[in-house]
């Protein structure tokens, strides 16, 4: 049975702002695709541009808040979700708040007085996307929000977490608690390796947090800087899963197993020194709208059968399938009900 707050998300909730842009746009801010980074000076004009010379979609997104509410929405029962996160007091902080109350997520914001909403650009060329975050109030979460009783209360009542890497450039100090309760209480504590920049940039964070870690999820990318900041040497995503799900632990009650995504190649799972590969659905190009939210909804869709303790396989088919629902529209967003058998 899924219980209410069963599944917590913690991270940064950015209202994504997406658009089909051109090449020269890239170009204009060095912007690369299929690739995440957080937005410099040089970049703070674009999202003003992007609002006025392009036609703009407007979704609450952030890539934890993401895979929360396709968790919640292959889910289908009120509240068995839960978010944490920083926005700000104005218009986009209302707007996001509207967005998750009505995908049925139960968002506890600490809301900050002086920063705006963090926002994403999501710039689609082709069908693929590139992510500039300019985080704002999402970069101003503290602990001492999740301390407070009612928003600790969410911890105590979840059994499985789930937390994006770019939350470790945001609050280290929020994770490792969330992450100390779970090994604590014999709960699953999850991570995504997220972008390349985590795992050069932040790695002592990620490293302090690795042991914490019952699942890593990641793409190919993301592993194979994982792999080379680490000197492993091997471009090879089995072996990169392998080494990861081998990594030491802080607790032994559930071994690591490693989720790794590869667009349109298998996914492979490394758990128990073995490695399964599953397919992914096939789409014809015509099809593809665009790949953002593809990896959150994955996530997302893997997580909603986990809370259900199915087996691998089924979580696996169940982030392949929700991927390839949200691959057909634009941003993260789905229909109204899933049809995931």
């Amino acid at each position: 049975m899924v219980s209410e707050g069963i599944l917590l998300g913690m991270g940064n909730p950015l209202l994504d702002i997406i658009a089909v842009v051109d090449d020269e746009f890239l170009r204009k801010y060095d912007i690369k695709l299929n690739n995440a980074i957080l937005a410099e000076d040089k970049h703070l004009p674009m999202y003003e541009e992007m609002a006025s010379n392009y036609s703009v979609d407007y979704i609450a997104g952030g890539a934890t808040q993401n895979s929360i509410r396709v968790a919640q929405w292959m889910l289908q029962v009120p509240g068995a979700t839960s978010f944490i996160g920083c926005i700000g007091k104005e218009k986009f902080g209302e707007e996001m708040k509207k967005n998750a109350k009505l995908a049925g997520v139960n968002v506890h914001y600490y809301e900050d007085e002086n920063a705006p909403t963090g926002t994403c650009a999501v710039c689609v060329v082709g069908g693929e996307r590139s992510l500039i975050a300019n985080l704002s109030a999402a970069n101003c979460y503290k602990s001492d929000h999740l301390k407070q009783p009612e928003n600790w209360a969410l911890v105590e009542k979840a059994k499985y977490f789930y937390i994006a890497g770019f939350f470790l450039t945001v609050s280290p100090e929020s994770i490792q608690l969330v992450a100390e309760h779970a090994a604590a209480n014999n709960k699953l504590f999850m991570m995504n390796l997220s972008a390349p920049f985590i795992c050069e940039f932040f790695k002592d964070a990620q490293e302090k947090v690795l042991p914490y870690m019952d699942y890593v999820f990641g793409n190919e990318t993301e592993a194979r800087t994982f792999s080379k900041v680490h000197g492993w040497e091997t471009d090879d995503i089995e072996e990169i899963a392998l080494k990861i799900s081998q990594w030491p632990k802080a607790s032994g009650t559930y071994k690591r197993i490693t989720v790794i995504t590869q667009g349109p190649d298998p996914v492979v799972v490394a758990e128990d020194g073995k490695v399964k590969k599953f397919p992914v659905i096939k789409l014809p190009k015509e099809k593809l709208v665009d790949t953002n939210g593809a990896g959150d909804a994955f996530v997302g869709g893997f997580l909603s059968q986990l809370v259900k303790e199915k087996p691998i396989e089924d979580c696996v088919k169940a982030g392949c399938y929700a991927a390839n629902v949200i691959i057909q529209r634009p941003g993260c967003s789905y229909p109204e009900k899933p049809n995931f058998e």
